[in-house]
């Protein structure tokens, strides 16, 4: 029978039922912010400005001189030691991903999975719960106090009774913006040191803070900070994030992760960024000014907010306006200005975050919040 004769037969095929999930999954959400066509987002905690030109130019020119039909260096070897060199460490204890999600998805499946436990401070940053169930670990959640910052006693409680092979502490604390201690993140990795088990500090707005517990890392010490090139660097479109830890840490996420994961092109990205952290850190002086900014217009207005070492502020109506977070945030829309809505998450009724914006963006937004109140 020829091909053609073949192509036109007709075929019956059994009506198929789609494949269930992991039962462990099934009610399990995605992870998203709503993408909208506004004047102005301030939504998903971007960088307000591009980067400098002169990266844009060197990108373009590196570019041209890549062997396309070739796979880039697997260990990343460039890119880790200038990252390293950044931080003070070798470039042995750095690992880098697309992204700081796919750092925290392989150091989950390196070190959670079925039978083990990974702890929360919530709110927090919802992926590193989202990630953990995903690999099959239990997730223990333990609230914050009412205004948000880590009740200390009952993390350190948590951590000894439930024996978590991985806590995380966001620092500055997506979306809350508050910034741990010192004090606590000694306390809390002195605790985890016991189990044993590892802490990792999520510091994707670390520049915008006063601290960082990068000043406790150490080979003997089981403790993991990651970092984006997202917020600080503006380069959010190249997905590319990093973690400073223990070598034996970084030995191990290297044994897991998929081979040739890190392209070419972001490697390229990366290094380059590095030439620029002048750049940078004005851009996050910049951004840090804005902020205090809109905290001095939020106490002209009917809100509650909370002190911020990020590049966001969160902050809730007043009972007494009489209006619910979602309203507020559908006046902002209905003014063409895109914020976060966190109203409907665990312990944030009502409650609203504001990217720092460019300085025409926070005016934008502070005159239509003004507008919503009135």
């Amino acid at each position: 029978m020829g091909v053609e004769q073949a192509s036109n037969r007709s075929v019956s095929w059994p009506v198929v039922m789609p494949v269930p999930v992991r039962d462990d999954l099934r009610a399990l959400e995605g992870y998203h912010s709503p993408q909208v066509d506004v004047r102005v987002r301030l939504n998903t905690n971007e960088s307000p400005v591009e980067p400098p030109a002169a990266w844009c130019d060197a990108v373009a020119a590196e570019l041209s001189t890549v062997q396309w039909r070739r796979y880039p260096d697997r260990a990343a070897t460039a890119l880790r030691d200038q990252i390293g060199a950044l931080h003070g460490v070798s470039g042995a204890q750095v690992f880098v991903a697309n992204g700081s999600n796919e750092v925290l998805q392989t150091l989950l499946l390196t070190y959670a999975g079925p039978g083990r436990t990974v702890a929360t401070f919530e709110p927090t940053y919802q992926l590193h719960g989202h990630i953990a169930r995903l690999t099959g670990a239990s997730v223990v959640e333990t609230d914050r106090a009412d205004d948000f910052t880590l009740d200390l006693a009952a993390a350190l409680a948590a951590v000894a009774q439930r024996r978590p092979r991985v806590t995380f502490l966001c620092s500055p604390n997506n979306p809350t913006g508050l910034v741990e201690p010192a004090e606590n993140v000694h306390a809390l990795l002195s605790e985890v040191s016991e189990v044993p088990g590892l802490l990792v500090v999520d510091e994707a707005y670390g520049q915008f803070a006063g601290w960082s517990a990068q000043t406790l890392l150490s080979d003997d010490v089981p403790l993991a900070i990651t970092r984006t090139f997202s917020k600080t660097w503006s380069m959010a479109g190249a997905r590319l994030g990093y973690l400073v830890g223990p070598t034996w840490l970084v030995t191990e996420l290297d044994k897991v992760v998929l081979p040739y994961h890190l392209d070419a092109v972001k490697q390229i990205a990366g290094r380059l960024a590095l030439r620029f952290v002048d750049d940078m850190e004005s851009r996050v002086d910049g951004i840090v000014a804005e902020r205090h900014r809109i905290a001095a217009a939020f106490d002209a207005l009917p809100v509650e907010h909370f002190p911020s070492g990020a590049n966001f502020v969160l902050f809730r109506p007043l009972t007494s306006t009489g209006l619910t977070g979602r309203q507020v945030w559908q006046g902002l829309l209905d003014r063409s200005v895109l914020i976060r809505d966190c109203s409907g998450w665990p312990r944030l009724t009502d409650c609203l975050r504001v990217t720092v914006g460019t300085s025409d963006e926070n005016d934008q937004f502070i005159a239509a919040l003004q507008e919503v109140f009135s």
